[in-house]
């Protein structure tokens, strides 16, 4: 089971959410997400369990935690969204003919 963990603390490492984890069953892998460019923390992660049901009971009793001061939210993660590879955000086709705003007959 691929678990979501939302709203963590920007000192939580990999080990502490393998820990905060490891007391409801095994954890297969436990990644904080972090920043490619600064490489800090951006606030959530992603743990796998091998047993769903211990799975489970870990996102019923973490779920509103209370970890470093910051209430966790932890849920059943969602697969990924394909994402599409045409790059930045463009406006599309522009067309650079002049605007017929009558500018030049004014004066």
């Amino acid at each position: 089971m691929n678990i979501y963990v939302s709203n963590l603390s920007y000192n939580v490492t990999d080990e502490d959410l393998n820990d905060f984890f490891a007391e409801y069953g095994e954890v297969t892998s436990a990644k904080v997400i972090t920043d490619k460019f600064t490489n800090k923390s951006r606030g959530f992660g992603f743990v796998e369990m091998p047993d769903n049901e211990a799975g489970q009971k870990a996102i019923a009793e973490l779920d509103g935690g209370i970890v470093e001061g910051r209430a966790i939210k932890v849920t059943e993660a969602r697969p990924r969204e394909e994402r599409s590879n045409t790059g930045g955000g463009g406006g599309g086709k522009r067309s650079f003919a002049p605007r017929n705003n009558n500018y030049n007959n004014r004066y």
